[in-house]
This record gives C-alpha cells, sequence and structure tokens, in this order.
C-alpha cells in the first residue's frame, strides 16, 4: 500500500478543474436511471489507460480539453449531478455542471512505473492514476466521472478514469472513452446520445408471494443514504496475474482434461481454477454460489447508450468444491448459470428504486470483460500500451476480472480479495498456473 508520504515523493503539481459540455443542454432535461442501473450504485469502475510519448506528441492541455468539450456534447448525463424525486428515488438532474479533471505529473518514467507496478503486483500504486471520490453525502456537489491525465518524466501519459457504474456497465464505460479518442480526431462520436430507456413511472410487477426475498446475486447493505459508499466487514487488497498464451494453453489443458477433447473457454477456466482455490484456502464456508457478469450477446446494445445492460447470473454448487474437478465447475458455469437480471430489477422496483445493494462481492463474483474494447482509445493513432482495471465497492466475498491483454491472445486477471486472504491464494493461483 502506498503510503500518503510516499505519493507526495511520486506524484507533484496537483491541478484541478472541471470540464463539460461546449454546449448547453437545456433547461428541466434529467436522466432516469432503470432500476438496474440503481442497483449498481455503490460500485465504481477505476481503469487506467498508459500511453507512450507519442500518443499526445504536439497536443497541450487546452488541445486535450477542447476535444473533452466535444466529447461530453455527445454524453451529457455524465455531466450532471444526482438529486432525489419526492418519492426519494434518485435521478440525473442534467445541469452541465461537469465532470472533474486533474492534472498530475510524475517524477518517473512510465518504464520505470511499469516495472514498479509489476514487483508490486498488488497494484495499489495504480490507484495514484485514479481519482478516488465517491457520490455523496451531498449529492449536488459530487461528480459522477472523474479523470485523471498524469504525464511521467519521459513524456508518456496515463490515462484514469473514475465511474460511477450507476452511469452504465464496464461496456458503457469503454464506449464513453472510446469516443473521447474520436473526438480527438476532430471525429464526432459515431452516432450521438441516446437516453436509454427513462420510464416516468416506476417499473411495476405483479405481487408475488410473501415473504419475498431478495435474489442470491445481490447482498442487501445500509441504507447508506446519499453516501453511495459500500460497507464492507474487511479490508479489500488487490493484485494482478498476467496470462501469457502458453499459460492459457496450460490452464484450459489442465481444466479441460485428456488431449483431443473440446477445451474449455478461457474465462470459464479461469472461474473454475479461482472458484476451486478460494474455497481451498478460505476459513469458513466454501463458496458454493457465484455470480458471473459479462456482455450480452444477444442483446442489442446500441451505440451511444450509457446503462447497465451486462447479465447477471449465478452458478450454485450442490457438492464439495474443494473436492469437484475443475472441469464439472467450468461445465457448470456455461451450462448452468442463472440469469437473475429480472429478479434483481423486482427487488428494486418494489421499493421504488430505493434499495441499497452490492453486486460485486456479495457472492465470489466473476466478471468477464473479454468484450469491453479497452484499446478503443486512440491518442494521435497511437492506442494504450496497457490497460490496467480496478474496481471499488467490492462486497466481502471478492471479485474476479478477467481481462484483455495488451496483446492478442493474452489475458489479465485481477483479484479484489479480503486483504487476509491476498498472500495464500495468489501463492496457490501461481503454482496451479506456474507463474514463476
Amino acid at each position: 500500500m502506498v503510503s500518503p508520504k510516499e505519493e507526495e515523493t511520486l506524484l507533484y503539481g496537483k491541478k484541478i478543474s472541471s470540464v463539460g459540455p461546449g454546449q448547453v443542454t437545456g433547461e428541466h432535461v434529467i436522466h432516469e436511471p432503470t432500476s438496474m442501473d440503481l442497483a449498481m450504485k455503490l460500485h465504481y469502475l477505476k481503469p487506467v489507460y498508459y500511453f507512450r510519448s507519442q500518443a499526445v506528441d504536439g497536443l497541450t492541455t487546452m488541445d486535450i480539453k477542447e476535444a473533452i468539450f466535444t466529447w461530453l456534447n455527445q454524453f451529457y448525463p455524465a455531466c450532471g449531478r444526482f438529486r432525489r424525486a419526492e418519492s426519494g428515488r434518485a435521478y440525473v438532474k442534467c445541469n452541465d455542471c461537469g465532470a472533474r479533471f486533474i492534472e498530475a505529473h510524475c517524477g518517473k518514467s512510465l518504464d520505470e512505473w511499469m516495472e514498479m507496478r509489476e514487483e508490486e503486483e498488488e497494484v495499489s500504486i495504480e490507484r495514484l492514476l485514479v481519482p478516488s471520490q465517491v457520490i455523496g453525502p451531498e449529492l449536488p456537489f459530487s461528480p459522477l466521472v472523474l479523470l485523471q491525465l498524469t504525464k511521467f518524466r519521459c513524456g508518456g501519459v496515463s490515462v484514469g478514469l473514475s465511474w460511477a457504474h450507476v452511469m452504465g456497465d464496464p461496456f458503457s464505460a469503454a464506449e464513453f472513452m472510446n469516443a473521447w479518442g474520436q473526438a480527438m480526431r476532430a471525429q464526432k462520436p459515431a452516432l450521438p446520445l441516446k437516453q436509454g430507456r427513462t420510464p416516468t413511472k416506476p417499473e411495476t410487477y405483479p405481487s408475488p408471494p410473501a415473504p419475498f426475498k431478495d435474489p442470491l446475486s445481490v447482498k442487501r447493505v445500509g441504507p447508506v443514504g446519499d453516501h453511495w459508499v459500500s460497507p464492507n466487514n474487511c479490508k479489500m487488497g488487490t493484485f494482478s496475474l498476467n496470462l501469457s498464451t502458453k499459460q492459457m494453453n496450460h490452464l484450459q489443458s489442465k481444466v479441460s482434461g485428456q488431449v483431443g477433447s473440446n477445451p474449455i473457454p478461457v474465462f470459464e477456466s479461469i472461474c473454475a481454477l479461482i472458484w476451486k482455490a478460494v474455497a481451498k484456502i478460505r476459513n469458513g464456508p466454501e463458496p458454493k454460489v457465484v455470480t458471473v457478469c459479462r456482455n450480452d450477446s444477444r442483446g442489442q446494445r446500441e451505440k451511444g447508450i450509457l446503462g447497465n445492460g451486462q447479465v447477471i447470473s449465478i452458478v450454485k454448487a450442490e457438492f464439495s468444491v474443494t473436492e469437484a474437478e475443475p472441469k464439472e465447475l467450468a461445465e457448470m458455469v456455461i451450462n448452468q448459470a442463472e440469469d437473475e437480471r429480472s429478479l434483481i430489477r423486482e427487488a428494486m422496483e418494489r421499493e421504488g428504486g430505493l434499495p441499497d445493494f452490492v453486486v460485486y462481492g456479495a457472492n465470489l463474483t466473476f466478471v468477464d470483460l473479454e468484450d469491453a474494447d479497452l484499446y478503443g482509445l486512440e491518442f494521435n493513432g497511437q492506442k494504450p500500451i496497457y490497460v490496467g482495471y480496478d474496481m471499488d465497492g467490492i462486497g466481502d466475498e471478492g471479485a474476479v476480472l478477467v481481462i484483455p491483454g495488451p496483446k492478442d491472445a493474452t489475458k489479465v486477471v485481477t483479484l479484489i480479495m479480503p486483504e487476509s486472504e491476498v498472500f495464500e491464494l495468489k501463492s496457490e493461483l501461481k503454482r496451479e498456473l506456474s507463474i514463476a
């Protein structure tokens, strides 16, 4: 963990400003999050994009800001602030208050920083490159999006995004960032922003038999009021594993079994191996229920729409996970995942969109980000050399993010787990994956 004193030696010259749409949105414009959006309000996405100096050659801070003004014309709800209706339901007043923009300088070169990051493995150092603010306790003064541009000694830069999940899932956030690159190329994003479904009346469902139980994929917390922070019973730690093509082939063969059989896909293989490893090292009951979040490949995700459309499913094991074969667990993730989105929507709407839920970490949660176009953000025709990814608001059961790597056929696995489990789990996974 990086101390405040160490932070001062690594980053300096911070400047904070606000950026917003270059055009006035208009009076009385609001954005009403759906029930699924509100179910995700205690979570925050924290990607960091790393670029070589060529990406910003010839670009001043003002050049970058001018592109942001154009970019945010298309995504104006992200520049608003939350309010509450008389019913208590939260909505966004699109008042152009703006996103927060932070500039910082680092005394290290980009290569030196990446070496430090690699050595540390727990990637807490990367937190310095992403704003840490959350929504609340004063909703009208809390930005929904924060950006941090950090300039390294060598001329390279990083772009850190703090994204309120209530505005959209990781796939929306990636599209949002990629549209910035289009604006930098003096192009407008492919399509102007379309509002997601914004009901003027709460969704209604038939009265179910009482008592009603919350879906297995969520954990009720709070009430948190206007301070949208997930309460945890333990301190969480983060570490990442980079998987090469060779290591992924080894993983698939380990999970799939005999040579010649149809290999289990990489994501499901990762799920099986980590599920079993967590069951092995965790004190207390095994995680018999896991949550799986992934892009809705069957749904029609329209470009320009921000929202939470990812599939949220649960997988239940009726047997000992520790003693199970990895292939059996992987096949359950493939064939027995139960989509709980309609149950989450129903649970939210029963109480007018007011419940406070944790989704990531309510159970051990696997998030498949392989379909997120994380390397689609381009400056000066240059793609990121690396994208790190973290999340805030993870519940005590932990979360595993499977992220596309910087090269084809590579993956980055980021684990956000109780700090007391990090050392043992890291050792177990390195042994299973043959990572030095």
